[in-house]
């Protein structure tokens, strides 16, 4: 195994000791190192082969531009030097191509001709609000001017006041096309709904979050075992036969995400003053069944689950373990146990061993039976956004407002 800052320890945590921070940080600015060539001459964003060399140019995809904005956003609040290039291209990619100045909201992808793909989806939007709520963390000049626009974008289009949750999609004139509603675009609606809160301090966001989260955290997971299944009616009934896009929304219930939800409520939590009532409880427990169901005797973690909790997608992607590190490691600044430790230490070691490229940087985003990397479901490295979080949550002080703690530490500078 290469050097994880010294990752086999004897049960004492590695989040205070210096050697593993020193790790982490190196872990993150290799990332930022490789995933800078991304950005072309003409300010669009090129997704990358496994070697950093631009794959074929397609139609650049919301969440590329969103990702890519926010983890510099992310990193230059660490102090990494030479973010704002990029930073500046995704926002201007965001509000002069992406964005419909006729009818209003932002594509699903775009050239630098403008919108190629106009449809509609939450999941786009919430994405949008977070890398305009991460520019202005970032002191960004344009980041109000976005964060403005895509929120009256899901006031009037996207949120549920009834229900106190995100519609899914649309068409470009914004006719609905269909009645799908899902867990995924709800999920990073808290995610950025706590990004916008934190960066402008409008409770607006804090209290859709915590709607959001009330039904997964404090219904559906409960009603399902403490597994959070994806798909649902128009009426946000569980809809277990559903199946579609077999990355965005493939069927049954997807462990990954109970490990983001189950942090961000932790978040949510801390944000709003650490209030009395069991979300930390039910943080756990999400994070706790999640593990529990889907780690593979050899490591990593499936993709997807069966209603009754049984593997179904057996693929192990990069995402999921990224995701798990950064809730092991919120558990382990709140309410650490043993069991915490080494959940973190065995996540890292996996990551260390089977996705982190140490050869020239960033992580191979799946592997197969044998632990190699393959490209099944991914081409070249396409996302820096989950491992990233992974290097860098652990090193801010806090479970909320990371921006803050890491612009306090600079463990990047």
């Amino acid at each position: 195994m290469a050097d994880s800052g010294g990752m086999e320890t004897d049960g004492a945590s590695r989040l205070g000791e210096a050697a593993h921070r020193l790790w982490l940080a190196d872990q993150a600015a290799r990332q930022i190192g490789f995933f800078r060539s991304s950005l072309r001459s003409d300010g669009g964003f090129d997704v990358l082969d496994v070697d950093g060399t631009p794959l074929p140019r397609t139609a650049q995809e919301l969440h590329t531009t969103t990702r890519l904005t926010h983890s510099f956003a992310l990193a230059k609040a660490a102090g990494a030097r030479g973010c704002d290039a990029i930073i500046d291209a995704g926002m201007t990619f965001l509000w002069d191509r992406h964005r419909d100045p006729v009818h209003g909201g932002y594509g699903w992808s775009a050239s630098t001709q403008g919108v190629a793909d106009g449809t509609r989806l939450a999941y786009g939007h919430v994405f949008v609000l977070l890398a305009g709520a991460s520019a202005r963390q970032a002191g960004h000049p344009h980041a109000d001017r976005l964060i403005a626009d895509v929120v009256a974008i899901i006031d009037g289009h996207f949120w549920d006041e009834a229900h106190g949750l995100l519609r899914d999609e649309f068409a470009p004139d914004w006719t609905p096309f269909s009645t799908y509603r899902g867990m995924n675009a709800n999920m990073h609606g808290v995610e950025a709904m706590l990004a916008a809160f934190e960066a402008t301090g409008e409770a607006l966001h804090l209290e859709r979050a915590g709607r959001i989260l009330d039904f997964f955290t404090a219904r559906m997971a409960p009603e399902n075992g403490w597994r959070l299944p994806e798909h649902y009616t128009e009426a946000w009934e569980v809809d277990w036969a559903y199946q579609g896009n077999p990355m965005f929304r493939p069927a049954g219930t997807t462990p990954g995400h109970s490990l983001e939800l189950g942090r961000l409520l932790l978040q949510w939590w801390a944000l709003s003053g650490r209030p009395a009532g069991d979300a930390p409880a039910r943080a756990r427990r999400l994070i706790e069944r999640a593990l529990a169901d889907a780690w593979r005797e050899d490591g990593g973690l499936v993709y997807t689950l069966d209603p009754d909790g049984r593997p179904a997608v057996r693929d192990r992607y990069w995402w999921p373990v990224a995701e798990a590190i950064g809730a092991m490691a919120a558990l382990l600044k709140l309410d650490p146990r043993p069991s915490d430790e080494d959940w973190y230490q065995r996540l890292w070691r996996f990551a260390d061993r089977h996705f982190i490229d140490h050869a020239r940087g960033g992580w191979f985003p799946e592997i197969d039976e044998q632990g190699a990397p393959v490209a099944r479901q991914f081409n070249g490295k396409p996302d820096l956004y989950h491992s990233l979080q992974a290097a860098l949550l652990p090193l801010a002080p806090g479970i909320a407002r990371p921006f803050e703690g890491l612009r306090e530490t600079k463990p990047l500078g």
